[in-house]
């Protein structure tokens, strides 16, 4: 191996008799050195989006979310809910109760869902943060308040100033329906919104308005029991792993333990499949481009068929030979690689510090420079795949090419 090593390398660097196998030995470089540096950026600005997107998603998702495994609600009596609020891992726990609901304001109905939670609500989130008009309040004195999504709030044309409250309609669970008054079949709550959140986010800004939980158990006819999740803040100093398998053993099969990407599983399975497909269309991209290394060492072997017949008197079989040219395209390959990845991570750093390249527009964006973040694994990554395109473009090329001029006769 050194052998071959040391051959291909004096190939490298000798100087050529024709001028066009240095050019095309250049391009062969560049193309490799492109396609390792877009690789990284690619991915690098996929990891940025993933980040960005969760960091969004955490200013009103808990750490943990503990779900029924079956039905819609649960009542705590049934778990052991005082070894849960007892635990160690567990800074604070919230109780939720969430429903779909019509909300109407004035002439304008929107559906939308109610969240009602408890006083812990804004300890195990961080909804305080992203109230943008108002303040979280969710109960003054005996009158019940609300913080309602901007979007869904425009939707209704609501604004905190204004006296008219607003109504949460929903189909009552108990007592009969009386067919000569249908609407006396909907529970009715009114409350005059507090604030305004924005999470950035459709699903959250335009859907959801959160109430005080005694609120929505009265809207919704449940007892002081009855819950839809459980809301949980857990120690930062604890490992965040260990402590969802014991909050999992806790609340066993009754209800699951979903961490902050488990509760928006189909957005972060997009984001990885998104992921994925920018991966193989670019190390596709880069096997095309690979094949001018083939070019490249077709030349070469032509230009060397003399020093094949040297090496073969002198007792080279044509495992080392062609093992001499394969090594002299991974030179080329490796130049190409170590070069793109190196200026990939250099522009990816520069853009996560620095945020050189901004939105276009007059700024009305979540953030003013394009996300990105590096992820070591995944130089890694480019630098193994293109390394193994590279080896699988010349391979058997090589091993034809060589076959052709080792065995034949006239090599001079």
């Amino acid at each position: 191996m050194k052998l071959a090593f040391d051959i291909a390398r004096r190939y490298l660097y000798a100087k050529k008799s024709q001028n066009i196998i240095n050019i095309i030995s250049m391009i062969s470089i560049f193309g490799v050195l492109t396609g390792s540096m877009a690789l990284v950026i690619v991915l690098s600005v996929f990891n940025g989006v993933h980040n960005f997107m969760g960091d969004l998603y955490t200013a009103f998702d808990p750490d943990f979310k503990l779900v029924p495994t079956s039905g819609k609600v649960i009542s705590t009596d049934s778990l052991n809910y005082q070894q849960l609020k007892s635990s160690d891992d567990i800074l604070f726990l919230s109780e939720t109760l969430e429903h779909q609901a019509l909300l109407k304001f004035r002439d304008r109905k929107i559906p939308g869902v109610v969240l009602g939670v408890d006083s812990n609500f804004n300890k195990v989130s961080s909804i305080d943060s992203i109230i943008i008009d108002g303040k979280y309040e969710l109960k003054f004195k005996s009158e019940f308040r609300g913080v309602i999504g901007k979007r869904l709030a425009d939707q209704l044309a609501i604004r905190l100033n204004f006296v008219t409250p607003l109504s949460m309609y929903v189909p009552k669970r108990k007592g009969n329906i009386n067919m000569m008054a249908p609407q006396n079949a909907f529970k009715q709550e009114y409350l005059s919104p507090s604030g305004f959140f924005a999470v950035n986010q459709e699903e959250y800004d335009g859907q959801y308005l959160i109430i005080d939980i005694e609120q929505a158990r009265r809207l919704l006819q449940y007892d002081d029991k009855t819950i839809s999740s459980l809301a949980i803040k857990v120690d930062d100093n604890k490992d965040i792993t260990k402590a969802e398998n014991r909050i999992q053993e806790i609340v066993g099969n009754k209800m699951n333990v979903l961490n902050q990407q488990e509760q928006h599983a189909e957005f972060y399975k997009v984001m990885k499949v998104e992921k994925l497909f920018a991966y193989l269309i670019l190390s596709f991209i880069i096997a095309i481009a690979a094949f001018n290394i083939v070019a490249n060492l077709a030349m070469l072997i032509f230009e060397k068929k003399e020093s094949i017949f040297t090496l073969k008197s002198m007792g080279a079989d044509k495992k080392l030979i062609t093992r001499i040219f394969m090594m002299e395209g991974w030179l080329i390959s490796v130049a190409g690689i170590i070069l793109g990845s190196f200026l990939g991570v250099i522009i990816v750093l520069i853009q996560e510090h620095f945020g050189i390249i901004k939105f276009m527009g007059d700024g009305h964006y979540i953030t003013d420079a394009y996300p990105i973040a590096l992820i070591w694994t995944d130089v890694i990554v480019v630098v193994i795949t293109v390394s193994i395109i590279s080896a699988l473009a010349a391979w058997y090329p090589v091993r034809v090419i060589v076959d052709k001029y080792y065995s034949s006769s006239d090599m001079g």
